[in-house]
């Protein structure tokens, strides 16, 4: 069983910074063969399609939202994904989740849910103004 658990969330002011991560375990899901990504969802709006990186890191998309502000890192042989989030800013206020693509790259379709296998449960990510 996959087991995808996110960390790191909380409670700052804007101008401000925190680092997400996701460690995978279990059966099932070769961390280091598959794209990953980060999602994030705030209360009444659709879950939004954060940043991709691909399975060697060498491919990696950002939204327009928090391109130049935002970056996605893994570490394959620790099985974690990261997102350092920088000049955060009260718009960025979700619950932020990562999530396993099916293949092990970032294909045309990264921002579709449908695109990916496994989610990890989420953790809160509150800006302050």
């Amino acid at each position: 069983q996959v087991k995808m658990v996110e960390s790191g969330g909380g409670l700052v002011q804007a101008g401000k910074s925190l680092r997400l991560s996701c460690i995978t375990s279990g059966s099932g899901l070769a961390f280091e063969e598959y794209a990953m990504s980060w999602f994030r969802q705030a209360p009444g709006k659709e879950r939004e399609a954060v940043s991709c990186i691909s399975r060697s890191s060498k491919i990696i998309y950002y939204s327009d939202s928090v391109k130049g502000r935002f970056t996605i890192s893994r570490d394959n042989d620790k099985n974690t994904l990261y997102l350092q989030m920088d000049s955060l800013k009260p718009e960025d206020t979700a619950q932020y989740y990562c999530a396993a693509e099916k293949y092990s790259y970032c294909g045309v379709d990264w921002r579709s849910a449908e695109e990916y296998r496994y989610w990890g449960q989420g953790t809160q990510v509150t800006v302050s103004s």
